[in-house]
């Protein structure tokens, strides 16, 4: 979901190649085929298929099956995404190339380290060039630990673009209605920090209900 919006961008820019490269952690239908569909996207490039493992079996996977491709593609850019075992391990591939990396939905902290997506993030984070932050605290997070201001882009949230993206397909107009509602708080609080949603990104947890946006649902 979250490749979708730049897939669509960069599709449209004369001179750009991008190829897509699906690793398979998440390779069950309604984790991965169904988004391809709904978003529109183009079947991937290539296909790493590293199914379930262990975080360090799983990570390895994609490192070893991933490098290839990068020494065969020659990228001058690779576009990671989210905080999952694939994000850190393409990223870490790229780093070690000299190949630039960029972290979409960079910045987001839990600062819970008993979580794997928190040491995927803060990692990946550390080897990327170009930080591609969705709210203001996430920026705030990158500039306490010391990230040069320019390397940090405030882009917005790109999970709010597929959704605005995918608002026309629903044909029932009152569920329309407050899906857009949503999207339009989502967009407010990441772009200028007003106000806070019902679950902030950067805690993956509930806001207080004092806290709460007033989106319907």
């Amino acid at each position: 979901m979250k490749l979708a919006p730049l897939a669509r961008a960069l599709a449209a820019r004369p001179g750009v190649r991008h190829r897509i490269v699906h690793t398979g952690q998440h390779y069950d239908g309604d984790m991965s085929d169904v988004f391809f569909q709904e978003l529109g996207l183009p079947r991937p490039d290539y296909h790493l298929d590293v199914g379930s493992a262990s975080h360090a079996q799983q990570t390895a996977a994609i490192m070893t099956r991933f490098e290839p491709i990068c020494l065969e593609t020659t990228p001058e850019l690779v576009l990671v995404y989210g905080d999952v075992n694939s994000t850190v391990a393409a990223a870490l591939v790229a780093a070690k190339l000299g190949i630039r990396v960029g972290h979409v939905e960079a910045g987001l902290r839990s600062r819970d380290w008993s979580m794997p997506e928190e040491i995927n993030r803060v990692v990946t984070d550390r080897v990327s060039d170009l930080l591609f932050a969705p709210s203001r605290d996430a920026v705030e997070n990158l500039a306490a630990e010391g990230v040069r201001s320019d390397r940090v882009h405030l882009v917005g949230n790109v999970m709010i673009d597929s959704l605005v993206a995918a608002l026309p397909r629903y044909t029932d107009r009152a569920t329309w209605t407050m899906r857009r509602r949503c999207a339009s708080c989502w967009r407010r609080w990441s772009c200028s920090g007003r106000p806070l949603p019902c679950c902030s990104p950067s805690t993956r947890a509930p806001a207080p209900a004092s806290r709460r946006c007033e989106c319907p649902g």
